[in-house]
Parts: structure tokens; sequence; C-alpha cells
């Protein structure tokens, strides 16, 4: 259900119990920038909590814009909710993730059972009668049975009033408490993956079984982790984690227990119960034992795949499954290939989870663009890796979910964010991205060239490299000499395609910054440093006249990278970015 569908009264319950939380969130300049942009907190008030330095006092000051939220608008706590659910927010920040989530599945409601300070007072007054009228029949008892007389020990502890349970935040204000400390996280804890959430249920881990809810379904820790498509389980207590935390250092510290083996012995049947048990139904204690003993074997079973210590079957002997690791992995449908992406692999079929280089395909699209296949079934037609997506599917490499599913990629008003990368083109991170409306990429405002202004974007935004490829079959063709000697203020988009193809192909950003910023005794060995971002910046403010000055600065980095490096890996790295650079520059300004 859409959480902005509940009663408002519930909202603003909920938004009470959650403000403390919401303020311990790390890096909230975002958050209070949407807020204000809501109109949600006063100017003045914002610009204080942002110049603070000061950790705790940057929560304190979070808190006390929430509790003034509360307490003078009141009416705008469900558009509270509203703005701070965008796609660009809960992508920065997993706790507000986790409160939608609470909202959708109906779990707040634990708070909202929770009684206010005055139903509290009431509930006690009620307690504290039925005590005190249990004590004057236990006294009245106590008089006929005994004769009065003196005694040696005193009462007086029995007539103290008994301590009202107040409901409190588990935080005290300032103050940041694990949360693996609460007392309403004893029995379950929220968990993260990869871009995956669920629940782990402490008990159930401790048993050694699927431990772990996530949109619907139910998971050992190891099937959690192929799942969020992070590696093939068996570092699962390295790769989840709680609020940042792996739990790894929650086992080792004694916050959660480790899971349980279990032995089955040879004969079930003749299995006798340690404790007497209490069965209603007709069935004996042996057949009890023995379907008890049946589902140890298969949580063991389990638990020995995630830890690899149990050989494979027969027909994955000669498969590699670690190759099946990676979040995207190359598939192709006869003379057509693509790169599919794990996480989006939700609806199966229907789900538009295999990226071209021009769109992104359902399964059952990708199989049509191959024109010589006649009877298509995408499940044996597309192969990875020499293997057709049903295998990957029956070894939980990948994972369809229910048809009852309404997790945030199956539900239907999320089928048009399909269209576009999840990730920006140029760095690879989530964020607040701006889509083309002609190719699948999508880009971060300050990753792309020209750098993206909001009031500059229009309707239908194309990217540069759409507007390129539009632009290139109309250009004549040129000599490299006419080609350097060119003035940049007519071949600019040209320019800003070939540092976007450099910073694509610099993923590690070792010739993005200031080297010698970062890289010790650079200045001895070289003269004349230069960098991408210098590039970029001279270019933004058109100090280069000529292509030749633009490319000699291009070339400059390299030359830079290859005498300071030599042979080494990085060198390596220098001489490839540098072949593709000059492999680039004589296609798009279609020197012959």
């Amino acid at each position: 259900m859409d959480p902005l569908d509940l009663p408002e009264e519930e909202l603003i319950r909920f938004f009470h119990c959650k403000k403390t939380e919401i303020s311990c969130m790390e890096e909230p300049h975002t958050f209070l920038s949407q807020l204000r942009d809501h109109n949600l907190v006063p100017e003045d008030l914002y610009r204080k909590v942002i110049k603070m330095k000061c950790k705790n006092r940057r929560q304190d000051g979070v808190y006390q814009i929430l509790d003034r939220l509360e307490k003078e608008r009141r009416d705008c706590v469900k558009l509270f909710w509203d703005c701070v659910f965008k796609n660009h927010i809960l992508q920065k920040y997993s706790v507000l993730r986790l409160l939608r989530n609470s909202l959708r599945d109906g779990s707040f409601r634990y708070y909202l059972e929770l009684p206010d300070a005055e139903e509290q007072d009431s509930i006690q007054g009620s307690e504290d009668k039925a005590n005190e009228k249990k004590r004057k029949k236990s006294s009245e008892g106590t008089e006929e049975q005994e004769k009065p007389g003196p005694s040696p020990f005193s009462y007086h502890s029995q007539n103290k009033p008994a301590k009202k349970p107040m409901f409190t935040s588990p935080f005290k204000k300032g103050e940041k408490v694990d949360i693996w400390m609460w007392d309403f996280y004893k029995a379950q804890l929220p968990v993260t993956c990869g871009d995956k959430e669920g629940t782990l249920f402490r008990d159930k881990l401790a048993r050694g079984c699927k431990s772990i809810q996530s949109q619907g379904h139910w998971f050992t820790p190891g099937e959690f982790v192929r799942f969020a498509g992070k590696g093939n389980g068996k570092r699962w207590k390295q790769s989840i984690c709680c609020q940042n935390t792996p739990l790894q250092r929650l086992l080792e510290e004694g916050h959660l227990q480790s899971p349980k083996r279990h032995t089955v012995q040879k004969n079930l049947k003749i299995q006798l119960p340690v404790i007497s048990l209490e069965v209603s139904s007709p069935e004996s204690v042996s057949d009890v034992e023995t379907e008890r003993s049946r589902k140890d074997h298969e949580e063991e079973r389990t638990l020995k795949q995630e830890e690899g210590e149990e050989e494979h079957e027969e027909e994955d002997e000669e498969v590699d499954l670690s190759k099946f690791n990676d979040y995207a992995l190359p598939v192709s449908c006869g003379s057509v290939s693509g790169v599919l992406y794990k996480s989006r692999f939700a609806g199966g079929s229907c789900s538009k989870s295999i990226r071209t280089e021009e769109s992104w395909f359902t399964p059952e699209d990708f199989v049509k663009q191959e024109l010589t296949q006649t009877d298509r079934h995408w499940k044996k037609d597309i192969l990875c890796h020499g293997k057709t997506l049903e295998y990957l599917v029956k070894k939980k490499i990948l994972f369809v979910h229910s048809l009852l599913c309404r997790c945030v990629l199956c539900c239907a008003e999320n089928k048009l964010e399909q269209e576009n990368d999840d990730v920006c083109f140029i760095c690879n991170s989530p964020g607040n991205l701006v889509c083309c409306d002609v190719c699948p990429r999508a880009f971060h405002h300050h990753c792309h060239l020209p750098v993206l202004q909001d009031r500059t974007l229009g309707s239908n935004w194309l990217c540069t490299y759409c507007v390129l490829k539009t632009n290139h079959r109309l250009w004549i063709h040129m000599t490299k000499q006419g080609a350097l000697n060119s003035h940049v203020s007519g071949n600019i988009l040209r320019c800003e395609y070939l540092l976007l193809c450099l910073y694509k192909e610099d993923a590690l950003c070792v010739f993005t910054k200031d080297p010698t910023a970062t890289v010790p005794r650079y200045t001895r060995v070289i003269s004349k440093p230069m960098w991408l971002d210098r590039v970029k910046t001279k270019l933004q403010k058109k100090e280069y006249k000529t292509v030749g000055e633009f490319v000699g600065d291009v070339r400059l980095i390299f030359q830079n990278c290859r005498m300071f490096n030599k042979d080494n890996e990085f060198g390596k790295m220098g001489a490839r970015l540098n072949k593709m650079f000059d492999r680039e520059f004589l296609t798009i300004f279609k020197i012959q």
C-alpha cells in the first residue's frame, strides 16, 4: 500500500516515534535541503544547522527542526513524509527506506499501539488499584492464619508504588546508540546487503534456518547475499550489515548467536524427546521428532552449502558458479548481446532487466531482437556463460518475485522508471539523476558535459552522446591538421564528448584529480602537471582557442603518466586511455 494513503493521525504518531531515529542520520545536508525546498524548515534554522561541525550538535539541530515541525505544523507532517520518500532521498538515506517499508508492510502499527502519556497514567492507576486490592486480600489472609505479634522483618518495600512504564526513545538527546541494543530489536534487526533490505530474525539465525525476510520471501543469510547479487553467500557475515556494521562484528561481540549445527541421527524413528512434549494432536511423539529432524537436516544441508562444505551435485562439478557472482551478467541470444542486471530481474519476463547499447529490454523483448529466432522462449534461448536463464533461476543465481509481490521493482507505476539506468553513466553511482529521453543513459548534473542546470533542461532532454550521434552524419570529413587548427567554439560538442569518454573510462579516477595533492614526489619528476578536471575547467572557461590546444593538454596527461609510472599498472592504464582517445578523436572529426 502507499504509505501516504494512511490516516493523517497515524502518520503523525509514527513521526513522533521516529524523530530521534531520523535525526541520527549521517550527512543530513541533502535531507535538510529537501525540507527547505518544501518550506518545512525556516531559512535561518536551516542555515544554523548546516553550519554545525560537531556531529552531536548537528543531530540535536535536526531533532529541533523535526520537533518544531510536529508541535507547530502538525498539518504538514504528511507533506514531510511525501517529500522525504522521493527516490533521490531514499537512495541516499537507508533509515528513510526502512521507515517507508515499515509503513508499507504495517509493522509501524507497533508504535501506534503504544499508549500516550495520559493513557499510561490511567493504565498505571488501574494496575495500582488492582495491586492494592491483592495486597489487602493477602494481608487479611495472613491475619487469619497467624497471631499478631512483633515481626523482625520490614515490609516497607511492599508499599512502594510501582514505577510507571513510560515509552521513551532508545536514544538520549544527542546520543547515538546502536540499534541492536534497543529493546524493540531484541527479536529482529533491519539488515542490508547491497541495495537489498530485509529483516533478520535472531532466533531463526541461531537455529541455522532461513532467518531473513525480504520482499515477501524468506532467505538464509547466504541466499540473501546471492539475492542481492553480492557473491555466492560464503562470506555472508561480512556482506550483510546492520546500520553499516557487518554481522561479523555483532556475532563476535555477542549481540547475535552463531547458527547452530544440528547432528541428525541415522535412525530417526527411535529418537527420543529430550524434554516432555505437549502434543495436542493424536500423532505420536516419534512422528513429531521425525518431522523435526527432517527439517533440521534440511537446514543443516542449506548451511553447509553456504559455507562450501558440501560437495556439489554431479551436474555442477564442471560449472564454476563464481563467474555468475557479478551484479551484471553478459547475455546473448543468437547474434544479439546485452547485459542482464540481477537487481532488476524481479518480474522475470516482465522486468526490463537487459540493457543493450540502445535501450532496456524485458527478456521476452530481448529474444525478439534476434530476427532469425522462430520459436522464441527466453528461459531457454538467452544464454549467460553458456548456461540458460532457466538454469540460473534454478540455481538461485536469479530470483523471480511472486506475482503478488508489491515491492518497488514489481509495482506497475515504476515500470516507466525502468526505461533509464539506475546509476550515473559516467561515475556509476546512484543519486539525483537526469535521464535522457532518447537513450537509456542517466547522469548526475555535474558529471555531464555541459554541466546540467534544472532551469535549462526543458521537458525533452538529450544527452551529449545522443546530440553528437544526431549531428555526426551531417559533418564533413576533415584532415588531422585541419581538425587541430579549427576553433574550439565551433567544436565544443566534440570536445565535451571526448572528455566524457575519458571520464567514463577512468573508473578509478586516476587521471581525474590533481596528482600533486595525492602522489608523493610527483612534482620532482613532472614539471607541468595536468589532469582531467583542469582540462574540463579550462574548456568551460573558454581558455582554449583551438582544438589543438585542447588535445595537447589531454595528451600531456598521458605523457606525464608514461614518464612517472613507466610500465606499471597505472602506466598501462594511461596507455589504454590514450589509445581510446586517439581512436575517438579520429572518429568524431571524420579524419580519413
